[in-house]
């Protein structure tokens, strides 16, 4: 059985688009989605910076962006679909749940509404691998904050204000590592509500499809069938947990073997090899990953 992911917010990397714009087509499909996303999809993919590139308006279609169009390079036709956080929508568009348009109209929507959110309060997120997870958690609570991501293999992400951040540094978990993440705001937190309302009212003007593909909700991890509550989801997940855990989870009892990452793939391949042993796993990063993806898929 063959799982597709879309990965989120944080894979991004200066450049990650050039060499794939050599494919066919490929520079021109993003520069159409360019008008959709309302940024320049080829610069920022190719000439940007770190730093131009981790804000929350441009990473956000451009990761998606960057999911689709290595997805149409691939052409495979998956058993399973599932994006992280923002890859969902990804996920979504080639489950047939939205159109790519539809897609970006919305993320474009949803990055705007979670800046505007980040620049409220001075928020942030910590990534905390290892210990034991009970006494992760229950750290993660002692100190205000809010378990964003449970990505499963020892892996959570903490998110709240600078102060609670520094606070849980200086009270770290017994056996764990604590890894400040480069993103604009604590994302996945009650401090995204705002936007949430944001993305609502956008969602009205689209009428989703039913999946054509089984597909899973970062919500508890189960696959959903109705495409109007797919986007429900994606709407309440602005300010919800990523249960990617529960996600890995599914794919196992469903009988996954192989899992395609796409661009820019590493992460979620990285949490399958150690949370889905025995899953063979393919990371797109360059045009020169899909022979390989091919191959493994055959």
């Amino acid at each position: 059985m063959l799982v597709v992911v879309a990965p989120g917010q944080g894979a991004q990397t200066p450049g990650f688009l050039t060499p794939w714009l050599d494919l066919p087509g490929l520079a021109d499909r993003l520069g159409a989605w360019s008008e959709v996303a309302g940024i320049d999809l080829i610069a920022y993919g190719t000439t940007a910076d770190a730093d131009e590139i981790r804000d929350t308006a441009v990473a956000q279609p451009l990761l998606v962006a960057a999911a689709l169009v290595s997805a149409e390079a691939l052409g495979a036709a998956p058993d399973l679909l599932a994006g992280h956080s923002v890859g969902e929508f990804a996920a979504a568009a080639l489950a047939g749940v939205l159109t790519p348009e539809q897609a970006l109209t919305l993320v474009r929507e949803r990055a705007q509404a979670m800046a505007k959110s980040a620049a409220i309060t001075e928020t942030g997120m910590t990534a905390v691998l290892g210990g034991v997870e009970d006494e992760v958690l229950a750290a993660i609570e002692r100190h205000g904050l809010t378990p964003a991501n449970i990505n499963g293999s020892g892996q959570i992400v903490a998110g709240g204000t600078t102060e609670q951040l520094a606070a849980f540094k200086e009270d770290a978990p017994a056996r764990a590592r604590l890894i400040p993440l480069s993103v604009a705001g604590a994302f996945h937190t009650h401090h995204m509500a705002p936007a949430v309302e944001s993305l609502r009212e956008a969602a009205t003007n689209i009428v989703p499809a039913d999946p054509r593909v089984t597909l899973l909700s970062n919500s508890d991890g189960k696959p959903v069938a109705s495409g109007a509550e797919f986007v429900e989801r994606l709407v309440k997940q602005v300010s919800s947990p990523v249960r990617w855990d529960a996600c890995s989870e599914t794919m196992a009892e469903l009988g996954v073997t192989t899992m395609i990452e796409l661009l820019p793939g590493g992460t979620l391949t990285g949490l399958a090899r150690r949370g889905l042993r025995g899953v063979q796993t393919v990371a797109l990063k360059t045009p020169d990953d899909l022979d390989a993806a091919r191959e493994l898929i055959k």
